[in-house]
């Protein structure tokens, strides 16, 4: 059996991913604050389980809780089973020049865009390898990993410490001479809740806000199906996919 959990449900990349999954047969845990319901139904359709946990995750707490619901789901399966993690939730705000971040501010960030998916993939792949399952986890990344951006000191650290986790864990895979990979994917320029965000951010805070409107009325946003399709050919591609890989979606565009 093919399983996935998928971080971020609710809409965005998160709910067409797990829509995708759904209509290929696998069965999908997914995460987030509020649930979806037409993924239950289209779960129904396609005769594969869907089940959603609630949870935030800027809360220790809460996420401790949800990890430990899947880990008791993970002691049930085989070696036959397969499992993909996919960690795609993640927040943008703040966006302001680093010399005026809170602490409060930056351990937010930090707990939903670094802490918790770390967290949630070593747990999954530590209980994967107890049960042999085969794992595959994709980490979605961002150009603002390599690419620093006046106000985004928060968000571009936070996903460059995503890519470098992607490839260090890979190394200890392959060093351990396991199946199990690790990849992130950078999905490029969306149409999503987020890019809203940062269209609505002042100036003095993100001095290319225009730039990223005129994306929008440009209509040069990517659709979040087109980068779900293509996130999940490449995660579920067993015989090429190449461990400790950053992929970019502008290469399969």
């Amino acid at each position: 059996m093919k399983y996935a959990v998928v971080t971020g449900v609710s809409s965005g990349l998160g709910f067409a991913t797990a829509q995708l999954l759904l209509e290929s047969g696998i069965h999908v845990y997914g995460i987030s604050r509020t649930d979806e319901s037409k993924l239950k139904d289209l779960a129904k359709e396609n005769n594969v389980d869907y089940i959603h946990y609630p949870c935030d995750l800027s809360e220790k707490s809460e996420v401790t809780k949800t990890l430990e619901k899947l880990s008791d789901v993970v002691n049930h399966w085989t070696e036959n089973d397969q499992l993909f993690v996919v960690n795609n939730a993640a927040v943008i705000q703040p966006i302001k020049p680093a010399h005026t971040l809170t602490q409060e501010e930056l351990a937010y960030h930090y707990e939903v865009n670094v802490l918790a998916p770390i967290q949630l993939m070593n747990t999954l792949l530590a209980k994967s390898m107890e049960r042999n399952v085969t794992f595959v986890g994709l980490n979605v990344t961002s150009g603002a990993a390599v690419n620093p951006l006046f106000g985004w000191s928060a968000y571009c650290s936070a996903k460059a410490s995503i890519n470098m986790y992607t490839k260090t864990v890979a190394h200890e895979q392959n060093e351990l001479q396991t199946d199990n990979k690790m990849i992130a994917l950078n999905p490029g320029i969306m149409d999503t809740n987020m890019q809203a965000e940062i269209r609505s951010t002042d100036q003095a805070n993100f001095r290319m806000v225009e730039q990223f409107k005129q994306y929008k009325q440009q209509g040069i946003l990517s659709q979040t199906e087109a980068v779900a399709s293509i996130l999940i050919d490449i995660m579920t591609d067993e015989a090429n996919v190449v461990n400790g890989t950053i992929y970019d979606v502008n290469d399969y565009t």
